[in-house]
């Protein structure tokens, strides 16, 4: 276990989640890296997040003049980041699956891409290795071999098919 040694909150997140990316042997860019830092320093006070209906609030944003839809697309994307990333079990309370906040926040930060290659396309683009990234933050949490074989399945999480292959050495097919 290694000991965070920052005494800035911004410095302690960049480091918490290096030590994530190694653990789970994914490189972020520095911007994606950069992302997430500010995310969970935004977040860390705000235990809220949980509650917010996600889909309702999705419908509510694209309806929304497109000057106040940016920071709700955003708000809703990075909400399914932390969901999906931080506090997965919250699916299985919801009787929803982990893909459900990844489509979601996909479609949200997709929704607010102006350009090719601009952040909210490379965060809609890479949410699941910011999911991954996330979920190893917590070095106890463990998928059973169902979970993470519907991880993988759904999303194309490497870090549930890394787990696959913890539990068996066989191949795990998809469906076309």
């Amino acid at each position: 276990m290694k000991i965070l040694t920052h005494s800035a909150p911004a410095g302690l997140w960049q480091e918490m989640i290096h030590d994530a990316m190694a653990s789970c042997t994914i490189t972020l860019s520095h911007e994606i890296e950069a992302y997430l830092s500010y995310l969970m320093m935004r977040y860390v006070n705000k235990p809220d997040v949980m509650h917010a209906p996600i889909a309702l609030s999705f419908l509510e944003a694209v309806q929304q003049h497109p000057a106040r839809r940016e920071l709700a697309l955003q708000t809703i994307g990075d909400k399914c980041l932390l969901l999906s990333g931080l506090f997965p079990k919250v699916a299985q309370k919801r009787l929803v699956k982990i893909s459900y906040f990844v489509r979601i926040g996909q479609a949200a930060y997709l929704g607010i891409s102006k350009t090719q290659n601009d952040l909210y396309e490379a965060l809609s683009f890479q949410f699941v290795s910011m999911m991954d990234v996330l979920q190893s933050i917590d070095r106890f949490s463990h998928l059973l071999p169902l979970e993470a074989y519907e991880q993988w399945h759904e999303t194309q999480s490497q870090r549930a098919y890394k787990m696959l292959q913890e539990y068996t050495s066989a191949i795990p097919l998809k469906n076309s």
